[in-house]
Parts: structure tokens; C-alpha cells; sequence
């Protein structure tokens, strides 16, 4: 995951914890968050970017729209993400 940019990251855990994560639904999620609009020309080429390294993958729900779901190797990153950034943050404080 480290190669990922941060954007690339938010994607992952969008993707991850929707139930019915497809293209317009990660796209208002992450408008949500960012405060602004997320354009398809930057969202669609770093979803494909995830499917490429294995991390999500891509089906198809009818003619115009397709489904992201993370894979196991995904899952297997984001719990390995999570884990790392816990040995930085104190949660007694």
C-alpha cells in the first residue's frame, strides 16, 4: 500500500466498506469527504489503477455501471495499514 497515493488509499477503504460500491457511489462518498467535486477524469484512472495491482476488482452491473469490490489482498493491505499506523497513535490519550 505504501505506493499508493492517498487518494488511491481513500479509494480502497471507500471501496471496502460500502455495501454496494460502484462507480457514482465511491464518487459521492469521496465528494463527501473532500468537500468538492471529484472529477471522473481523476476518479475511473485510479480505480483502474487499483484493479491493475491486484487490489480491487471490477465487474460489470449492467451497461453503464460497474462494481468494485476489494480483493483479499486488499483486505490483507488495509488490516496491514491499520496495524502500522496504530503503533503511531496513542488511543489512551
Amino acid at each position: 500500500m505504501y505506493d499508493l497515493t492517498g487518494f488511491q488509499r481513500d479509494l480502497l477503504y471507500v471501496i471496502a466498506g460500502l455495501d454496494d460500491p460502484h462507480g457514482l457511489a465511491i464518487k459521492d462518498e469521496l465528494e463527501d469527504y473532500y468537500e468538492k467535486e471529484i472529477h471522473h477524469g481523476r476518479l475511473y484512472p485510479n480505480l483502474d489503477t487499483l484493479v491493475e495491482k491486484g487490489l480491487v476488482e471490477k465487474s460489470q452491473r449492467d451497461r453503464r455501471t460497474n462494481e468494485y469490490t476489494t480483493t483479499r489482498r486488499g483486505t490483507r493491505e488495509i488490516e496491514a495499514r491499520a496495524e502500522w499506523e496504530a503503533q503511531y497513535i496513542d488511543h489512551s490519550a
